[in-house]
């Protein structure tokens, strides 16, 4: 046991300084010699507590032992034994909020690095020049369609099609991904990458199909019309919300989605693409989660001299994870929290020229424990910014609800489910954003893997 310490081995990223101007990836990976260090970290629990803090049941323990052997190939393929996309989970998963805050090695001193060490041997398969063709499963002749490729529609099709089943993916975008393309930035989440995760599904045997509005080109009800046995919908949460405060239409407005979709998935920060998108100076970017941190990142990185994050709570209450905070802090997004915006102001020619906040102090918990904004009366205040970006969270489209008869939804729109993504239509299985509204992508990866599991037994059950 000589190599304890007590530390994870931290990520080589690229300087702060050069990275906000530039859309690069930021955390640039392990080494083979960190990634085998930080393994022998693992303790090899006899009872591993890190696999029930994985919403995909990745072998955690046993990964990184091959891991500590210098075996990256035997880890890869048992990491993908669970998880259809392991360079994705590497990157963009709250590791610190599920297997790491499990690990028992983080009783004293730091867990082990173990998305890290997933993101090492997914980027090292990548890189492998000559790699065996993946199995393609014999097909067992049912179909199933799959509405949406985001994560949890590529998480369902990639177990389906393990299993046998001839599964097709309809994507309403040009572009397979969904949120991670569209809404995550090429400096978090490197579209490549992607794409190649992507390519290894369909060398698998998935098909996808792009330009595909479910609701619109063609229902539910007629994926049934055409053989489909049953249909997965995984068409994520696409839809933004607003303040509903004065000035909300003004021009300089923009949902956090809107951005993001123009730089990430449209490139309107290569000169390459024709993409328009405005020159912001000064930005307010209102909320405090994963979403507001990327706009505000991504802002910064498009040229914006200021860039402000305003939350009408404090810093202990900010919801995005600690890493995309500090990597914001350190680009130099300001903080501006315990202000709660009342109105946008603008010139006679309709353009922003401000936004109005009014300061507030913690009050007592509400019913999920979160100490309650209150507004201290007479304390507003207007920042000078000629952009702000809404970042407060985003529902499902109605697109699919409203064109699907008998398929219950809840009271904020979002597809009514159970446990293992089954709806009040026979046949019909939803999970991940368009059932919870915006949450994580590993938490739609793990109602992917739910939903894929119900409809086997769904169609053995039929037999």
């Amino acid at each position: 046991m000589a190599n304890m310490r007590m530390t994870k081995n931290p990520m080589p990223e690229q300087d702060p300084v050069v990275r906000a101007g530039n859309f690069e990836e930021v955390a640039l990976g392990y080494t083979a010699e960190m990634a085998m260090d930080e393994a022998k970290r693992c303790l090899n629990c006899k009872n591993p507590m890190c696999r029930t803090g994985c919403p995909v049941s990745v072998r955690i323990p046993e990964f990184i032992a091959k891991v500590a052997e210098g075996d990256f190939d035997a880890a890869y393929e048992i990491i993908t034994s669970t998880n259809a996309l392991p360079a994705v989970c590497g990157r963009v998963c709250p590791q610190e909020k599920q297997c790491e805050s499990k690990c028992i090695r983080g009783i004293k001193g730091e867990s082990v690095g173990i998305g890290r060490l997933e993101r090492f041997v997914a980027d090292y398969h990548m890189a492998k020049e000559n790699k065996p063709a993946p199995e393609v499963p014999e097909n067992n002749g049912h179909r199933i369609a799959v509405i949406g490729s985001g994560p949890a529609g590529l998480t369902c099709a990639g177990d389906l099609r393990k299993l046998g089943y001839d599964v097709t993916v309809f994507e309403a975008f040009h572009k397979s991904g969904g949120v991670l393309v569209y809404g995550i930035p090429q400096f978090r989440l490197p579209k490549e990458i992607v794409a190649a995760e992507i390519d290894n599904l369909k060398a698998r045997g998935v098909k996808i199909v792009n330009n595909a509005i479910i609701g619109k080109s063609i229902t539910v009800d007629e994926l049934f019309e055409e053989g489909f046995e049953a249909v997965f919908i995984g068409s994520g949460a696409g839809l933004p919300q607003f303040l509903h405060i004065p000035g909300e239409n003004l021009m300089g407005v923009y949902s956090a989605n809107e951005l993001l979709t123009r730089t990430n998935l449209m490139k309107a920060y290569r000169d390459d693409y024709d993409t328009p998108i405005k020159h912001f100076h000064k930005v307010a970017v209102v909320g405090a989660g994963n979403v507001a941190m990327d706009a505000a990142r991504v802002a910064k990185r498009l040229g914006a001299s200021e860039v402000h994050i305003v939350y009408r709570r404090g810093r202990d209450e900010l919801p995005a994870r600690l890493e995309e905070v500090e990597h914001a802090e350190a680009e130099g997004i300001e903080f501006n929290l315990l202000n709660n915006p009342c109105a946008i102001r603008g010139d006679e020619n309709g353009f922003v020229t401000g936004i109005e906040c009014i300061r507030q102090e913690l009050g007592e918990p509400d019913e999920k424990g979160r100490r309650k904004p209150v507004a201290i009366p007479g304390s507003n205040w207007v920042l000078d910014v000629d952009t702000v970006i809404i970042a407060i969270g985003t529902s499902p489209n109605p697109l699919i609800r409203s064109t699907t008869p008998n398929l219950n939804t809840t009271r904020k729109g979002g597809i009514e489910a159970d446990e293992g993504g089954r709806t009040s239509r026979e046949g019909v299985f939803a999970g991940g954003d368009a059932v919870t509204g915006s949450a994580t992508v590993i938490l739609a990866m793990g109602a992917g893997k739910a939903g894929a599991k119900s409809i086997d037994e769904y169609i053995k059950s039929k037999k």
